[in-house]
């Protein structure tokens, strides 16, 4: 059971990786980050909260459309398509069938996550221009605007001798340069100096990375279970919405749990995506405890399980042959 589990996985992930809405999302979130800089530097000395806000925003929402059209993807056009038939009239069960899509498509976006993760904190460790006589970062622009380029050439060249996808080879070809390109950033100051303990790569930053990545995850478990009886856009406005609620949750449910059955009903049944945004960290300078990461990956555990047993339960008998 574990082979077939990791086969329709490892499957999932490739094609999804594949998919050209996949790379758009991704290349227009990586542009998103480029100009962030250059939109938060008229905030006063608010700039670079500011940006970090941004930076985190355009991380989240990345992952949220990736998920919803990796998902439906995935899900929703092997159904319309009918090539899920070929798939589980093989000795493989409908439940293997949910829970490997979720984490081939949960693989694929964490590492888009990651690719945007790596931009976040590049963007962060350049800052803002806040006045005339500041300067660019370029140890940033130099190892940022290489990595790309190289990842490019070396896609083009894995395509046309090795006809490698391009679009799948492109986006690991990113992740490796660009781990590459951040540990170079770690050690090297903004002169150029080995100066290790000056690279502006603050732990705030990559654990704020890491609990959008476990929001992210909990939203494929959404767009998965959405897919197995929704078209595409389907999938999306109940997905949107679910992000919606869930970024109201303790606004709307919590505040009200105690005096209404309804709010009670709310507050569990709606993800409450309040408990991986840490807006008001950064401005008030508080730490992210890792004690505290721990609890939210317990809660996007039981979370996304539950979700995913309902996934099942929904597609258990839904005709699609």
């Amino acid at each position: 059971m574990i082979n077939k589990l990791f086969t329709v996985a490892k499957n999932t992930f490739t094609e999804t990786l594949r998919q050209p809405v996949y790379s758009v999302i991704l290349a227009f979130a990586l542009f998103l980050f480029i100009l962030s800089p250059s939109i938060t530097m008229y905030s006063l000395d608010e700039d670079i909260k500011l940006l970090r806000e941004i930076g985190l925003s355009t991380l989240f929402i990345t992952g949220l459309f990736i998920a919803i059209f990796s998902a439906a993807s995935a899900v929703t056009e092997e159904i319309e398509s009918k090539t899920i038939t070929t798939v589980l009239s093989k000795p493989i069960g409908r439940p293997t069938f949910i829970f490997g899509k979720f984490l081939g498509v949960s693989a694929a976006v964490a590492l888009a996550h990651y690719i945007c993760s790596i931009a976040y904190l590049m963007i962060v460790r350049h800052g803002v221009l806040e006045t005339a006589s500041d300067t660019h970062d370029w140890p940033v622009i130099t190892v940022a605007a290489f990595a790309l380029l190289l990842a490019f050439l070396l896609t083009a060249f894995l395509n046309y001798s090795y006809d490698w996808n391009f679009l799948s080879t492109m986006v690991k070809a990113v992740a490796i340069l660009g781990t590459v390109g951040l540990i170079i950033l770690s050690i090297f100051d903004k002169e150029w100096h080995f100066n290790p303990g000056d690279n502006h790569i603050e732990i705030f930053d990559i654990n704020a990375a890491v609990l959008l990545l476990l929001a992210v995850i909990l939203l494929v478990s959404l767009a998965v279970m959405f897919s197995t009886r929704f078209n595409v856009v389907l999938t999306l406005v109940f997905c949107v919405g679910a992000f919606l609620m869930g970024l109201i949750s303790d606004f709307v449910f919590s505040r009200n749990a105690d005096e209404h059955w309804w709010a009670k009903v709310g507050e569990v049944v709606t993800p409450n995506l309040q408990v991986f945004w840490i807006s008001d960290a950064i401005y008030e300078g508080s730490d992210i405890p890792a004690s505290y990461i721990i609890d939210s990956g317990v809660y996007t555990a039981f979370y996304a399980g539950a979700i995913l047993l309902l996934a099942i339960a929904m597609f258990q008998k839904r005709q699609v042959g």
